[in-house]
């Protein structure tokens, strides 16, 4: 399909799927450096090999999946104009959001409580990175957060339809992405610390 075809709302529909996927992948590069970097350093005498990550990391995967899932579940209701459950989903998804970002913090808290700080002389590489590559990963939560926001209010000023719900389903694809990316992630400093 040539991308030039199409109506003026066709031709800006693709436009906002491409940025958002050219958004994703300098997201995919941001992360392959970090993580890049965790490999590169873990060959460091002062690498920290016998941490085991917090509790609420874990806790936090669980909560963002079930996120995913309570987004899935608000754009098929959606598809089916039901109106009152896409509300409940929509705010689910955001409350577990929210409920991850807080898991996280508790994460750093359980890393503090073992003794373990960002910097200073307690501190040391490997946990250097893991409050990093966190961090850098909730501000993108926060992100999903504020297009979640923007979805709940179009949602009430009734802006999405059946047929008609592509910023739903931008948000829903970042979303997604961002659950993904933190199962990597936790399974990958989970495997290297």
């Amino acid at each position: 399909m040539d991308l030039t075809e199409g109506t003026i709302q066709e031709k800006n529909d693709r436009a906002k799927r491409m940025m958002l996927w050219f958004g994703i992948m300098s997201l995919i590069m941001s992360f392959a450096g970090l993580t890049s970097a965790v490999l590169v350093s873990r060959k460091r005498e002062d690498w920290l090999n016998d941490f085991e990550m917090p509790q609420a990391f874990l806790i936090s995967c669980i909560l963002i999946v079930i996120s995913s899932v309570t987004f899935i579940l608000a754009k098929r209701a959606i598809k089916t104009n039901n109106r009152a459950l896409t509300t409940v989903m929509l705010i689910a998804t955001f409350i577990l959001g929210l409920a991850f970002i807080f898991s996280q913090f508790e994460g750093f808290n359980q890393i503090v409580d073992s003794g373990y700080y960002f910097t200073g002389e307690s501190s040391n590489v490997t946990m250097s990175f893991i409050y990093v590559i966190a961090f850098v990963h909730i501000l993108h939560v926060a992100a999903g957060l504020i297009s979640l926001l923007v979805v709940i209010y179009n949602h009430f000023k009734q802006k999405y339809t059946s047929t008609q719900f592509l910023g739903m389903q931008l948000s829903a694809t970042f979303w997604h992405f961002i659950d993904i990316l933190w199962i990597f992630l936790f399974l990958f400093l989970s495997y290297l610390v």
